[in-house]
């Protein structure tokens, strides 16, 4: 088990009431997932946010807001995450791009389809962020400082 927290990045893009989720294989297992992933060395929160949506998607996205910040020690491996969860507007899509390793489709679902998946989910967070975003839960960008 590795003790150090994990700063890792999510993303919420909606477009005509769907979200854009990854199908993906985690620890052998298929699940269902935000555009999420690790922040890299050097690379800022917003970088990161717009970089692996790009990567686990095919999509470039703007991000608007901050969503929020979620921690999270999964009950799997004893990891603690701390997830910054970001808000998105779809740009263009790049269908013939290549998807990271790990995942297995990008789709667009419905909350309530998200909901019947619920034991297919990552993690609990998957759903929690997507009601928040609901909820019209948004903070501006500026609260993060890149010193």
């Amino acid at each position: 088990m590795d003790q150090s927290p994990h700063i890792t990045v999510a993303v919420v893009v909606e477009q005509k009431g769907q979200f854009l989720m990854v199908r993906e294989k985690a620890a052998g297992l298929i699940v269902y997932n935000q555009p999420a992933g690790h922040l890299q060395v050097k690379e800022s929160l917003v970088a990161a946010a717009e970089r692996e949506t790009l990567e686990e998607t095919g999509w470039k996205v703007s991000v608007s807001h901050l969503l929020g910040i979620y921690h999270f020690t999964s009950n799997q491996d004893g990891n603690c995450y701390v997830r910054l969860c970001f808000i998105a507007e779809p740009v263009c899509h790049m269908p013939d791009r290549e998807l990271d390793t790990g995942i297995l489709e990008a789709l667009w679902l419905t909350i309530d389809q998200l909901r019947t998946l619920e034991q297919d989910l990552r993690s609990p967070g998957v759903l929690q962020v997507l009601e928040d975003y609901q909820q019209g839960i948004r903070y501006p960008l500026h609260l993060i400082k890149n010193l």
